[in-house]
């Protein structure tokens, strides 16, 4: 008696992902020094705009730009 062979799953290719946009941003502070920061995990420019805002705190001026 012969054994039976399993059957071979082919692989189906993953749809691949679009990586997200990553994005740099300049802070200034209060006191004049300045600081920059990348941000990797935003969704868009305003997503990568707030998670600055709630890391740094309080801030003189901030300037975030894609990063290519």
């Amino acid at each position: 008696m012969q054994a039976q062979s399993k059957p071979v799953k082919t692989r189906t290719p993953r749809a691949s992902r679009v990586p997200r946009p990553e994005y740099i941003a300049a802070v200034r502070y209060l006191d004049g020094h300045h600081e920059k920061f990348h941000v990797r995990n935003a969704d868009n420019l305003d997503d990568a705009r707030a998670m600055v805002i709630a890391e740094v705190g309080d801030f003189r001026s901030i300037m975030i730009a894609l990063r290519h």
